[in-house]
């Protein structure tokens, strides 16, 4: 089976909550809050999907040019957002998923126009690559990516100083930021331990710290 021509992947998924805590072992990046969504992108053409496999580019068309800035074809994970006031809002992106009627698709494309954020890659060229260490597959995804824009971009991280990293995150007003095993796998359709949720806005159970 190849996963570009099936394209039918379901994404790994957070397994864990915790505090913020510091690892050489890990990196940190923001959560965005938006929408997970696989990106099958070749020379000619941009699809989108989201984890429940409904291909959403045409709720986002302004996204339809995203292949024109890659170097090889691949497969990335990533998270539809829209930035409004400097901060992803959940709800423009949400309601964007919702329509159907062309015209308040492309007024709602202008007024608040969506962009992809990938933060992994599954595929490069013509294999899959979810057996490489996670810090691979950022080096690759850093290459593949030929031109970054407003509309499509990568996902920063840090290493080791998650709670600093946090800290600032929690002063933003953002949501919070995923802890990542740098060595981890990516596991298709599976929630795992080597991603660990960090929410500025915590359940009413406290989660265990990770050391």
């Amino acid at each position: 089976m190849d996963l570009f021509e099936d394209k039918n992947i379901k994404p790994m998924l957070i397994g864990a909550e915790s505090e913020a805590f510091d690892s050489h072992e890990y990196i940190y990046e923001l959560k965005l809050d938006g929408e997970r969504c696989i990106a099958y992108l070749d020379s000619s053409e941009t699809e989108l999907r989201n984890k429940r496999n409904v291909k959403m580019l045409q709720k986002v068309p302004e996204l339809s040019d995203v292949h024109k800035h890659i170097k090889k074809r691949c497969i990335l994970d990533g998270e539809l957002a829209v930035i409004k006031d400097g901060k992803p809002d959940f709800f423009e992106i949400q309601r964007r998923s919702l329509m159907s009627n062309p015209l308040k698709i492309e007024l709602a494309s202008r007024r608040y126009p969506a962009s992809y954020i990938a933060f992994d890659i599954l595929y490069y060229e013509d294999h899959a690559i979810s057996g490489l260490p996670l810090i691979e597959r950022k080096e690759l995804l850093q290459s593949v990516v030929e031109k970054e824009t407003p509309a499509f971009a990568i996902s920063r991280f840090i290493e080791e100083h998650g709670i600093a990293y946090y800290d600032l995150v929690e002063k933003q007003g953002l949501e919070g930021i995923v802890a990542k095993y740098k060595d981890s796998k990516y596991y298709f359709d599976k929630r795992t331990r080597d991603w660990i949720k960090i929410k500025y806005l915590q359940d009413d159970v406290s989660p265990p710290r990770y050391n």
